[in-house]
Formats: C-alpha cells, structure tokens, sequence
C-alpha cells in the first residue's frame, strides 16, 4: 500500500485500503452477495475491469484483510471472493456514502 500522507490520519489510513479505481466497486458488488462471487462473476459485473487489475485489487484488498479467497477443490475447481468481519464492517460507511451521492446527484438535478 503506498501512502499519499505523512501523518496519522484515520481516514487517509482507510482511503488508501480502499482508494484507487477498482476497489470500491469490487466491494459493492461483494457486500451484495452474501454467498461470495466468483472470480469470473466479478469480472463480468465490473465493466471495463482487466484480469491483470482485477487480480491486483483483489490481492491487495485479501492482504488488508478486507477479502478473503477461498479456492473449491470441486469439480470443476473454482476460486469464491467473500468480504471478511472487517470488510462487512465497512457497509455502513460505503452505504452512509451512496446515500451522500443520492443527494448530491438530486441537488445537482434541481439547480
């Protein structure tokens, strides 16, 4: 993780787990899901998203400890992405900021 500010911000501290382009849509679509997403499933549901930055993100979110891997030995075998305690504690906030948008959006609609 590289940091962007030199102090001991809490925020700043989050942002930079969660920051970048990916990471927050990545978390949406886990925090939907309660029985985890698949990697290919997330590949579809993040448009535009590639196999090299999905990887990244996901790997950088599992070392946070936001996203666990579990890897099914079935057949055939297959890889499942779930949010772990600490990621689901993130929910609220990322909710609290959806609703943060909606207002925005409406405010910026009716001027």
């Amino acid at each position: 993780m590289s940091i962007i500010y030199e102090g001991n911000c809490p925020i700043i501290y989050a942002l930079n787990i969660i920051g970048g382009k990916w990471k927050l849509p990545l978390l949406w679509h886990l925090a939907n899901s309660k029985q985890g997403i698949r990697y290919n499933e997330l590949k579809r549901k993040v448009v535009g998203i590639t196999n090299i930055m999905l990887t990244r993100a996901l790997r950088e979110l599992e070392e946070d400890n936001i996203v666990k891997r579990v890897q099914y030995s079935e057949n055939p075998p297959h890889v499942v992405y779930y949010l772990t305690k600490q990621g689901e504690l993130l929910i609220p906030s990322l909710l609290d900021i959806k609703e943060w948008g909606l207002v925005l959006q409406k405010h910026e609609e009716n001027e």
